[in-house]
Protein backbone atom coordinates (compact mmCIF):
# COMPACT_ATOMS: atom_id res chain seq x y z
CA UNK A 1 0.00 0.00 0.00
CA UNK A 2 1.15 3.31 -0.88
CA UNK A 3 0.11 6.95 0.18
CA UNK A 4 -0.54 9.38 -2.50
CA UNK A 5 -1.92 12.95 -1.93
CA UNK A 6 -5.20 14.05 -3.80
CA UNK A 7 -7.01 17.12 -4.28
CA UNK A 8 -9.94 18.64 -6.03
CA UNK A 9 -9.35 16.01 -9.35
CA UNK A 10 -9.97 13.35 -7.30
CA UNK A 11 -12.74 14.22 -5.62
CA UNK A 12 -15.10 11.69 -7.56
CA UNK A 13 -12.83 9.01 -6.27
CA UNK A 14 -12.45 10.46 -2.57
CA UNK A 15 -16.26 10.51 -2.93
CA UNK A 16 -16.98 6.50 -4.26
CA UNK A 17 -14.20 5.69 -1.28
CA UNK A 18 -16.71 7.55 1.48
CA UNK A 19 -19.84 6.17 0.09
CA UNK A 20 -18.52 2.65 0.23
CA UNK A 21 -16.70 3.36 3.29
CA UNK A 22 -19.93 4.82 5.25
CA UNK A 23 -23.08 4.10 2.99
CA UNK A 24 -23.91 7.53 2.35
CA UNK A 25 -22.97 10.09 0.26
CA UNK A 26 -20.32 13.18 0.29
CA UNK A 27 -21.24 14.90 -3.76
CA UNK A 28 -17.79 14.90 -5.52
CA UNK A 29 -19.00 18.67 -6.23
CA UNK A 30 -18.93 19.89 -2.46
CA UNK A 31 -15.86 17.93 -1.43
CA UNK A 32 -13.65 19.16 -4.38
CA UNK A 33 -14.78 22.82 -3.06
CA UNK A 34 -14.21 21.40 0.13
CA UNK A 35 -10.56 20.47 -0.69
CA UNK A 36 -10.34 23.92 -2.80
CA UNK A 37 -10.58 25.49 0.54
CA UNK A 38 -7.50 26.97 2.55
CA UNK A 39 -5.45 24.37 4.38
CA UNK A 40 -7.72 21.17 3.30
CA UNK A 41 -5.53 18.30 1.97
CA UNK A 42 -6.31 14.66 1.06
CA UNK A 43 -4.44 11.87 1.02
CA UNK A 44 -5.55 8.39 -0.88
CA UNK A 45 -4.31 4.94 -0.15
CA UNK A 46 -3.06 2.96 -3.18
CA UNK A 47 -2.88 -0.75 -3.56
CA UNK A 48 0.11 -2.04 -5.85
CA UNK A 49 -2.24 -1.95 -8.60
CA UNK A 50 -2.87 1.78 -8.27
CA UNK A 51 -6.24 1.32 -6.91
CA UNK A 52 -7.93 3.39 -4.20
CA UNK A 53 -8.28 1.43 -0.81
CA UNK A 54 -9.13 4.12 1.68
CA UNK A 55 -8.60 8.15 2.12
CA UNK A 56 -7.52 10.72 4.96
CA UNK A 57 -9.31 14.09 4.84
CA UNK A 58 -7.49 16.88 7.11
CA UNK A 59 -7.15 20.38 7.72
CA UNK A 60 -4.99 23.06 9.02
CA UNK A 61 -5.77 26.64 10.93
CA UNK A 62 -2.83 28.28 12.20
CA UNK A 63 -0.89 26.10 14.90
CA UNK A 64 -4.05 23.51 14.38
CA UNK A 65 -5.00 20.24 12.56
CA UNK A 66 -8.40 18.50 12.44
CA UNK A 67 -8.50 15.13 10.81
CA UNK A 68 -12.11 15.81 8.98
CA UNK A 69 -12.69 12.02 7.91
CA UNK A 70 -10.91 9.00 7.15
CA UNK A 71 -11.51 5.57 6.15
CA UNK A 72 -10.57 2.50 4.42
CA UNK A 73 -12.84 0.20 2.24
CA UNK A 74 -14.49 -2.73 4.26
CA UNK A 75 -12.39 -5.59 3.04
CA UNK A 76 -8.74 -3.53 3.72
CA UNK A 77 -10.10 -2.66 6.97
CA UNK A 78 -7.61 -4.10 10.37
CA UNK A 79 -4.31 -4.66 8.23
CA UNK A 80 -2.04 -1.38 9.08
CA UNK A 81 -3.69 0.86 6.23
CA UNK A 82 -5.63 3.40 8.62
CA UNK A 83 -2.44 3.55 10.64
CA UNK A 84 -0.50 4.49 7.66
CA UNK A 85 -3.07 6.93 6.31
CA UNK A 86 -3.40 8.53 9.96
CA UNK A 87 0.71 8.92 9.82
CA UNK A 88 0.45 10.39 6.58
CA UNK A 89 -2.18 12.80 7.62
CA UNK A 90 -0.11 13.55 10.82
CA UNK A 91 3.12 14.34 8.87
CA UNK A 92 1.02 16.57 6.66
CA UNK A 93 0.08 18.52 9.66
CA UNK A 94 3.18 18.81 11.46
CA UNK A 95 4.87 20.02 8.07
CA UNK A 96 2.88 23.13 8.07
CA UNK A 97 2.90 24.00 11.20
CA UNK A 98 0.31 22.30 13.14
CA UNK A 99 1.38 21.67 17.03
CA UNK A 100 -1.94 19.83 17.88
CA UNK A 101 -4.05 17.27 16.19
CA UNK A 102 -8.02 17.21 16.67
CA UNK A 103 -10.40 14.62 15.74
CA UNK A 104 -14.17 13.29 16.03
CA UNK A 105 -15.01 9.71 16.89
CA UNK A 106 -18.21 7.80 17.94
CA UNK A 107 -18.09 6.32 21.46
CA UNK A 108 -19.36 3.05 20.16
CA UNK A 109 -16.41 3.11 17.10
CA UNK A 110 -14.16 0.68 19.40
CA UNK A 111 -11.72 -0.02 16.16
CA UNK A 112 -11.31 3.88 15.64
CA UNK A 113 -10.50 4.44 19.59
CA UNK A 114 -8.18 1.55 19.65
CA UNK A 115 -6.11 3.06 16.21
CA UNK A 116 -6.44 6.79 17.56
CA UNK A 117 -5.05 5.87 21.33
CA UNK A 118 -2.72 3.57 19.70
CA UNK A 119 -1.34 6.59 17.66
CA UNK A 120 -0.95 8.65 20.47
CA UNK A 121 -4.44 10.64 20.62
CA UNK A 122 -6.05 11.33 24.17
CA UNK A 123 -9.63 12.43 25.25
CA UNK A 124 -9.83 16.07 25.18
CA UNK A 125 -13.84 16.10 25.61
CA UNK A 126 -17.34 15.01 24.09
CA UNK A 127 -20.25 15.85 21.88
CA UNK A 128 -23.41 14.74 23.32
CA UNK A 129 -25.76 13.14 20.43
CA UNK A 130 -23.21 14.50 17.85
CA UNK A 131 -23.85 11.46 15.44
CA UNK A 132 -27.20 10.61 14.48
CA UNK A 133 -27.70 7.31 13.64
CA UNK A 134 -31.13 7.03 12.49
CA UNK A 135 -33.43 8.25 14.92
CA UNK A 136 -31.07 8.00 17.59
CA UNK A 137 -27.90 10.02 18.68
CA UNK A 138 -24.18 8.73 19.10
CA UNK A 139 -21.79 11.04 21.54
CA UNK A 140 -18.61 11.55 19.94
CA UNK A 141 -14.96 11.34 22.15
CA UNK A 142 -12.64 14.79 21.04
CA UNK A 143 -9.45 13.60 20.91
CA UNK A 144 -6.09 15.04 20.66
CA UNK A 145 -2.60 14.52 19.98
CA UNK A 146 0.75 17.01 20.04
CA UNK A 147 2.36 16.54 16.75
CA UNK A 148 6.33 15.45 16.74
CA UNK A 149 4.94 12.94 19.90
CA UNK A 150 4.55 9.42 19.07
Amino acid sequence: MRIVEAGPAEAAVLSALYETAFTEAWAPDRLAQLLAGPGVFALIALDDAGEPLGYALGRVAADEAELLSIALLPGQRRRGGGRLLLDALTDLCAAAGAETLFLEVATDNAAALALYRGAGFSEAGRRKGYYKVGPAAVDAIVMKRALGAA
